[in-house]
């Protein structure tokens, strides 16, 4: 009777577990969906795109058009791995002609690119007019290695940290809630290098729920032979 229950319950929640990632699959498949559907849209406003953060706080992936100009004095850098390549995302302060302060993630540059002296032509001066995808910022995981301000390198998207190294105190209440990473560009010298938005999204809960499902099976199975197995040995006692 013990293991008849104890069966139960442990049949009960493989199958949950396969439920739940079929539940988690259909999530994720509807968050693709949405994903690409905002990036095939016409870019909005800046102002839109804050009208969405303030009503809704999901503006992921949608994509925007604005103007203003960079202070790359105040760039951070992100490390990143990109294609097996390790380096740096480039991320840069922009101020709009109405006072608005964008951190715009301005793209990827190996490790001897990291510096600004190495690429003086990709830091490009005069009113710009960007295009990319809103991003939320980050949270730090438990692992990431910790921010060092003196040498720049950041290992989280952490926005408020990095306005406050780019900016003075009076300023970063201008800074807009999230980043905008860049899309293709033509930037001369080829460096930061934008396009660089991870939008593809790993999805293997259906692989998932068929292990769960084919354990549940097997659990099911090995349980029919045991009773077999010992209906068998009491017919000869």
């Amino acid at each position: 009777m013990l293991l008849c229950a104890l069966t139960a319950i442990a049949f009960s929640m493989l199958v949950g577990l396969g439920v739940w990632q079929l539940q988690r699959l259909a999530w994720k498949q509807g968050l693709t969906a949405r994903i690409e559907q905002r990036m095939s849209e016409q870019p909005v406003t800046l102002t839109d795109a804050r009208k969405t953060w303030e009503k809704t706080g999901d503006v992921e992936y949608l994509r925007l058009r604005f103007s203003g100009r960079f202070r790359h004095d105040g760039e951070a850098h992100y490390f990143t791995v990109i294609n097996g390549k390790t380096g740096w995302r480039v991320i840069s302060p922009l101020e709009t002609g109405d006072g608005q302060i964008v951190m715009v993630d301005r793209g990827f540059v190996p490790a001897a690119k990291k510096a600004p002296g190495t690429r003086t032509q990709g830091q490009v001066k005069g009113e710009q007019t960007v295009i990319g995808l809103a991003r939320a910022p980050g949270i730090k995981g438990t692992f990431s290695p910790e921010t060092s301000l003196e040498k720049n390198n950041w290992f989280w998207r952490d926005l408020k940290g990095m306005a406050a190294q780019a900016l003075p105190p009076g300023e970063r209440s201008r800074v807009v809630p999230f980043f905008v990473e860049q899309e293709v560009s033509n930037i001369p010298g080829g460096w930061p290098r934008g396009g660089v938005t991870r939008v593809k999204l790993s999805n293997r809960h259906l692989q998932y729920a068929f292990t769960w499902f084919g354990l549940a099976a097997a659990l099911v199975g090995v349980f029919v032979v045991h009773l077999r197995g010992r209906k068998r040995g009491q017919a000869f006692t």
